[in-house]
């Protein structure tokens, strides 16, 4: 799923249009980007945490030619999701294994069922 893609369901469950909805996915992620490059935290409840992690330095290795290459320390963004979300993709994931349908969550959080297409 593209950022395109998105903006398209959210607009069509939100009734915004999708230049709206555009700005505030956007507005969103650039949010999410400024706030983890400062060096913060981004913890939504039954979602999940945004933080950032340090890596050392290390020798590393050339897949192609085997030649040792040095890597930097470096900061990457991590995400952790939490109980509830893991829990959710399990069950949906492990309903569409067993019947071949993949639930669909509506936009008040209920399942609706639908035929995978």
């Amino acid at each position: 799923m593209t950022k395109a893609d998105i903006v398209e369901q959210i607009a069509t469950e939100t009734g915004l249009s999708k230049v709206q909805t555009k700005a505030v996915v956007e507005g969103v992620l650039s949010s999410v980007m400024g706030i983890l490059a400062g060096g913060g935290r981004i913890e939504l409840r039954g979602f999940g945490v945004f933080s950032v992690k340090s890596r050392k330095s290390r020798m590393a290795r050339n897949p192609r030619t085997g030649t040792p290459v040095a890597l930097d320390k470096r900061y990457v963004p991590v995400f952790k999701a939490s109980p509830d979300f893991q829990e959710h993709v399990d069950n949906v994931l492990k309903t569409k294994d067993q019947t071949g349908i993949l639930p669909s969550v509506t936009k008040k959080g209920t399942s609706a069922r639908t035929k995978k297409g």
